[in-house]
C-alpha cells in the first residue's frame, strides 16, 4: 500500500473534499487528480486541501489534445496547474485526428513537434511530460499515439526526466511485444497505472474499464516488467466505469484497494 495511489476518476462523482477525507480515513496518502474537478473546486483551494491533508499528488490528468486550436497555451496552463498541485508528472493524451483529416502520420508528427515545443517550459517548471499511448480503438478521436514504440520514439528525443511514458495496463495489455520493452525502459517510465479490460465494451467504449482482477489483463506480468525496469514509483488505479461510479465513494475506494491488493 505504500505505493498505491487512488486516481480521482475512479470515483468520478465523489466530491474532492470527501475524496480527500476518505483517503485519509482509509490510510491512503497518494492521489492522482484530474484538471476538470480541480478547476471546479478551485486550483489553489485544491492544492491547499491535499497539502493540508498530507496527501501526495502523483500525477495530474490530463493535457495534450494537440489537434485542438490553442493547444500550446492550454498545455502551458496544465503545467502551471501541476506546479501548483506539487505533482511532478503531467499525463499527456495526445489527441486524435484533426476534424476532416485522415492523415494519421501527419497527426503523429505534429504530436512530436508539439511536445518538443512544450519541453522547455515543462523542464523549467520541474514537470515531467508523461506520454500515454492509448489503445488503437481511440486513434481517431482521442489519441493517435497507440503503441509503446510510438510513445518512446517521441520521449527519447528528450532527456530522461523531461519526457517519459505512461504504462497503463488497459491500453497496453494486447501488445505481445510490450513487456520486454517496458523492462528495458528504465527511467523513461513516468507513471504506472492499473485498469482491467472487461467485455462486452459499453457504447462509446470509454467507460469499459474494470478494477484490477475483474478482467483479462495479466497484472502480475506488468508488475514484473515495471519492476525489472527499476520503477519504484507510485502505482495508480485509474478506472472509468459507469456502474462503479454509481456506488458511494467510500465503497469505490474500498473495492479499489481490494482489487489492488489482490494482484
Amino acid at each position: 500500500m505504500s505505493r498505491f495511489s487512488f486516481n480521482q476518476i475512479t470515483a468520478k462523482h465523489w466530491a474532492l473534499t470527501d475524496l480527500v477525507k476518505g483517503c485519509v480515513d482509509a490510510g491512503v496518502d497518494k492521489v492522482a487528480l484530474w484538471r476538470e474537478p480541480v478547476a471546479e473546486y478551485g486550483l489553489e483551494r485544491s492544492a491547499a486541501l491535499v497539502r493540508d491533508a498530507g496527501l501526495t499528488v502523483t500525477t495530474l490528468c490530463r493535457s495534450g489534445f494537440f489537434q485542438l486550436d490553442g493547444w500550446y497555451d492550454e498545455n502551458r496552463r496544465a503545467i502551471d496547474e501541476a506546479v501548483e498541485l506539487a505533482t511532478p508528472v503531467l499525463v499527456l493524451v495526445s489527441g486524435g485526428l484533426p476534424e476532416g483529416s485522415k492523415d494519421i502520420a501527419g497527426a503523429r508528427a505534429h504530436v512530436a513537434d508539439a511536445i518538443a515545443q512544450l519541453v522547455p517550459y515543462a523542464a523549467a517548471a520541474g514537470v515531467t511530460l508523461a506520454i500515454e499511448p492509448l489503445h488503437p480503438m481511440y486513434a481517431a478521436d482521442r489519441c493517435v499515439i497507440n503503441t509503446w514504440d510510438q510513445a518512446m520514439s517521441i520521449a527519447e528525443q528528450h532527456p530522461v526526466g523531461q519526457v517519459g511514458v505512461t504504462v497503463d495496463t488497459y491500453h497496453l495489455w494486447w501488445d505481445d511485444t510490450v513487456l520486454p520493452k517496458i523492462e528495458a525502459a528504465g527511467d523513461r517510465i513516468a507513471i504506472y497505472q492499473l485498469a482491467d479490460w472487461i467485455t462486452p465494451l459499453p457504447a462509446g467504449v470509454l467507460t469499459g474499464r474494470g478494477l484490477p482482477g475483474a478482467g483479462c489483463v495479466d497484472m502480475r506480468a506488468f508488475h514484473d516488467a515495471v519492476a525489472k525496469a527499476g520503477y519504484t514509483g507510485p502505482i495508480e488505479v485509474e478506472v472509468m466505469n459507469e456502474e462503479l461510479w454509481q456506488r458511494p465513494g467510500p465503497d469505490i475506494l474500498a473495492a479499489t484497494i481490494a482489487g489492488y491488493q489482490g494482484i
